[in-house]
């Protein structure tokens, strides 16, 4: 449930989130509606970084988007967003119980995404040469194939339960193969996007984006 997107003040109760239609955090844009929590949302113009006021590093160091702030908490990165909202609104049933197999993948793809499917995936748009051995996140192709092998074994990144992963990956694969093409769209990727974007939230956020 979305407060209209405003510039104005606020209080450090709320829960604000700082935003960007064209960027990556669409998928926090997606989670918040998964949750169906009030929030409001300010726009940070990263298209036009002269536009962003200096203060705004005092929530992202550098001045890029997601981020949240909540009861005056100040969280960055998707992942660390994810695992946040996850768990303050635990009643949306989005993260798998600890100790359970379901957590631990919940857990590394979360991470993967931000840590491999993201810059493995710029490195390949932008025709980056590197080292596998150099670079932290490996190879593009092994990450897609990865990708494959994942969703062939589950109806959801995690497991068979859709949760809080799904926004974060799932909308860095859609744009991936949808909006980029950077990859061509196998009958696994197909599968899942059927399954994701058929989600209400899905179609107000990413979905709207396209």
């Amino acid at each position: 449930m979305t407060d209209p997107t405003s510039q104005g003040s606020s209080d450090n109760t709320e829960l604000l989130f700082f935003h960007n239609p064209w960027s990556r955090a669409t998928v926090i844009h997606w989670l918040l509606e998964e949750l169906g929590v009030p929030y409001r949302t300010q726009i940070i113009d990263i298209q036009n970084p002269e536009n962003i006021p200096e203060d705004y590093r005092a929530i992202q160091p550098h001045k890029k988007v997601p981020a949240i702030r909540h009861n005056g908490v100040v969280v960055t990165e998707r992942a660390a967003i994810a695992l946040y909202l996850a768990e303050t609104f635990p009643e949306a049933g989005l993260a798998p119980a600890i100790g359970t197999p379901e957590r631990a993948a919940y857990l590394t793809w979360l991470v993967y995404s931000d840590a491999v499917v993201d810059p493995a995936m710029t490195a390949h748009h932008y025709q980056w040469q590197y080292e596998k051995s150099m670079a932290s996140f490996g190879l593009f192709e092994d990450m897609t194939a990865q990708i494959e092998r994942r969703l062939t074994q589950s109806d959801y990144i995690a497991g068979n339960t859709f949760t809080a992963a799904d926004c974060v990956f799932g909308g860095l694969l859609y744009w991936l193969v949808e909006m980029f093409k950077g990859i061509p769209k196998l009958p696994a990727h197909q599968a899942y996007f059927d399954r994701i974007s058929a989600r209400p939230a899905f179609q107000r956020t990413v979905g709207a984006s396209g």
